[in-house]
């Protein structure tokens, strides 16, 4: 761990950032990517399998799911370099550029698959509390347009990421490439950005949900299979929301905190929380692997091609148990006629 007076290649002022060296980053995170990786990517190609070659009828939920497995697709591809990065003790290999290049797809994808999970949320509130509105009956063209819409916003807000120095500019023989560091001399932009991106979102999941189960409560509706599909949906988007966003937001916070305090010059203050940083800004990769929860809920399709897919591998056991029970039988029966 180091504390040094460092030059900006852009501004060129001198500022100071806190470097730490911890074996968390070697023997916790990498597993955490790479089971993110295998799955999410095993997951994710099912689902656009399923959009491209199953779902014959699309509605504007349909686009707004494709649109979310798309951005989780794209950040799980982005990954493989970072687990290589943390693999190295936080020493990055491939230059400026791609650093660059990688950590903007990371932070416009996550952005991506948050505003895409809360653009579901809000169409199943409107399809459950305001069901004659004229937004459910929006097209899949329409639904497109929003959905580029969407893309741009998140491409306009992440797109800072590219013009900025990561290395902190640490001059010692480790390269670094991330997106936050701990630099009390710097601005708190970024940090902004990702506690609002996540905050607002969930405050219109949290107000989609309530009033969901508030409008069945007046209704007595909790027996209609639709409506309980609706609040599934909704309930799972709330629980991946808390579960893979929050706990990263509140260590950045946490952060955020110390650097305000009279001790923020002194970087042994931030050792632990910037550690269960990293660690829980994994943990935000892992919504990517989650995300195919919410198709379950939300789509018809995906619930039969699910079902589909739990009967034949139940089946293949079954079979394979019988041939191996049949194969037990005929060898006994061999050794008992000898």
């Amino acid at each position: 761990m180091s504390y040094e007076g460092l030059q900006n290649n852009e501004s060129k002022s001198n500022l100071s950032c806190c470097f730490f060296e911890e074996p968390v980053f070697l023997y916790l995170i990498p597993p955490i990517l790479i089971l993110t990786i295998v799955l999410g990517s095993v997951f994710n190609c099912i689902a656009l399998w399923v959009f491209c070659f199953h779902i014959k009828s699309w509605k504007a939920s349909t686009v707004y799911l494709f649109n979310l497995s798309m951005a989780d697709f794209l950040l799980i591809i982005c990954l493989p370099f970072r687990t290589d990065y943390y693999l190295k003790q936080k020493h990055w290999i491939y230059g400026d550029g791609p650093c660059r290049v990688i950590l903007f797809m990371i932070a416009m994808n996550r952005a991506a698959s948050i505003f895409f999970l809360t653009l579901v949320a809000l169409d199943r509130y409107f399809r459950v509390v305001h069901p004659h509105n004229k937004i459910n009956s929006l097209s899949t063209k329409s639904a497109a347009i929003v959905s580029c819409a969407l893309w741009l916003m998140t491409v306009a807000i992440t797109a800072f990421i590219l013009t900025k120095d990561h290395s902190g500019g640490d001059t010692s023989s480790n390269t670094n490439c991330d997106s936050f560091m701990v630099c009390p001399a710097t601005s708190c932009g970024h940090d902004l950005i990702f506690i609002l991106e996540f905050f607002l979102p969930l405050c219109i999941v949290l107000f989609c949900s309530c009033s969901i189960i508030w409008r069945l409560r007046q209704r007595n509706l909790y027996r209609d299979s639709k409506i309980k599909k609706a609040v599934k949906c909704v309930i799972s988007v709330v629980i991946l929301f808390i579960a893979c966003f929050l706990p990263s937001v509140s260590t950045r916070i946490e952060i955020l905190r110390l650097l305000a305090s009279p001790q923020r010059n002194d970087c042994s203050i931030y050792k632990n929380i910037d550690a269960a940083f990293y660690i829980t800004l994994c943990l935000t990769y892992t919504n990517s692997m989650c995300n195919p929860l919410v198709y379950f809920f939300s789509s018809p399709s995906f619930n039969i091609f699910y079902r589909k897919i739990i009967r034949c591998s139940n089946q293949f056991f079954k079979s394979d148990a019988m041939a191996t029970n049949t194969n037990n039988v005929t060898i006994n029966n061999s050794h008992t006629m000898e």
